[in-house]
């Protein structure tokens, strides 16, 4: 039966990334169309083709490979300074240059003149390079926002797990406690394991993270409200100034950092929550805060992935995760024995969190990723702005074609560190587990 749930959850880890790439691919196909591109192809996968049939002008299919998926304007670049569509070159660079200007130009058909993708403004050509990544992030967004308002998700609760026995600084805390060491707040007030704290000082309290900080910005006397066996009951507390773990402005804990502040004594329990509208959206900008920070430190955790790879050093659960990775995760989530809604929510912030990935990685300003050509379009704007600022000729379409060098080198990293993500991925996956 695992085996079975396990490859279920592979199974719709993988649909959910098809989705994900068709998605991603209707936001360009659907704003080219509007501009009047004309776009012969929209697949959705690599190499050899599993179906495919053509409405209209487009042929749409499915490819074997599901690591990606294009979709193939007319007219990508401009035709080169003599205005040929190709010259020719011994040049290896300039073999690059003019093959991808050929290939912009594949399937001219009469008629096509007005429909090339280079000669549309800069402006609509950044929507339609934009679209297709914009299109994630609704996707993100929407799948995390409903998912976190629907199902909920395992937060830190005001629901008391233990209490304190005695005041002790948090870095020098023991199993037992110190004989001089004074009882802690929480227990000499009577608070007990299950009780809900539901108001401190007389104003109510639904948070964690509220009733976290208001602890400790209180020192002397204070009233705590607390829901048990179905009764309000407010105890009289005495806070005591203590040296506490850091907070992380967001209910958790900076390891290895202390501050000292007011002192309640008592852990928390946590718990499966939903949460409103405004939390959501709230944990969501948490969410690309994270993934802004994890893709700006992604060349650091090259030399961990190498270790774990190839020298079978433990795999950080931080550590980057590709595609076979992620759905091997995927199969693990539905292999777990907790309640279906939970496997069904987990699965869904997995793909959410991919959609995210997929957005701000394609935002990077580099060929041949989206962010490239929006970064051209940009800057010929400028430049075409600028002669007409200073009255000069206009200096035309910026020919994005030239950085095509740069842009097999660039595509030449990221292959290299999908391999290695692959292989780490293979011989030391990231478990859910540990």
């Amino acid at each position: 039966m695992t085996m079975v749930m396990t490859l279920l959850g592979i199974a719709v880890f993988v649909f959910g990334l098809l989705f994900s790439i068709a998605w991603h691919e209707l936001g360009h196909l659907s704003t080219a169309k509007m501009f009047g591109v004309r776009v012969p192809q929209y697949m959705v996968g690599f190499g050899p083709t599993i179906w495919s049939r053509r409405k209209g002008e487009t042929e749409y299919g499915l490819k074997a490979i599901p690591l990606g998926g294009y979709i193939r304007m007319i007219g990508m670049f401009p035709p080169g300074e003599d205005g040929a569509i190709r010259q020719r070159s011994t040049s290896p660079f300039r073999g690059m240059i003019e093959d991808a200007r050929a290939a912009a130009f594949e399937e001219l058909k009469p008629g096509d003149e007005k429909r090339l993708f280079y000669t549309r403004k800069p402006w609509k050509r950044v929507i339609v390079m934009f679209a297709g990544p914009f299109m994630n992030l609704i996707l993100a967004v929407v799948i995390f926002v409903a998912t976190l308002m629907t199902f909920g998700i395992n937060t830190t609760t005001t629901t008391v797990s233990t209490v304190s026995d005695c005041v002790i600084r948090v870095s020098e805390r023991t199993d037992t406690c110190p004989g001089s060491a004074p009882d802690s707040p929480a227990k000499a007030a009577g608070l007990e394991p299950g009780d809900t704290i539901v108001a401190f000082d007389g104003e109510e309290v639904a948070e964690w993270g509220e009733l976290q900080q208001r602890i400790r910005d209180t020192i002397g006397p204070a009233t705590v409200t607390v829901e048990r066996d179905g009764e309000r009951l407010v105890l009289q507390a005495e806070l005591v100034r203590n040296e506490v773990a850091k907070s992380d402005g967001r209910g958790g804990y900076v390891e290895g950092e202390y501050v000292t502040t007011g002192f309640l004594g008592f852990s928390p329990a946590t718990g499966v929550v939903q949460q409103s509208f405004p939390q959501a959206v709230d944990r969501m900008g948490d969410m690309m805060a994270s993934g802004v920070e994890a893709l700006l430190r992604l060349p650091e955790k090259i030399p961990g992935l190498w270790n774990a790879a190839f020298a079978g050093a433990e795999r950080e659960q931080d550590s980057p995760m590709g595609v076979v990775g992620a759905a091997r995760v995927g199969g693990e989530v539905f292999a777990l024995e907790i309640p279906a809604e939970q496997r069904v929510a987990v699965m869904l912030f997995l793909v959410a969190g991919f959609n995210l990935s997929l957005f701000l990685f394609n935002m990077l300003p580099l060929l041949p990723l989206d962010g490239g050509h929006i970064a051209g379009a940009l800057w010929e704007s400028v430049r075409r702005g600028l002669a007409r600022v200073l009255r000069r000729p206009d200096p035309g379409p910026f020919d994005v074609a030239r950085l095509m060098p740069v842009a097999y080198v660039v595509a030449g990293v990221f292959v290299c560190f999908t391999l290695l993500v692959l292989i780490a991925d293979i011989v030391n996956p990231v478990r859910l587990a540990g």
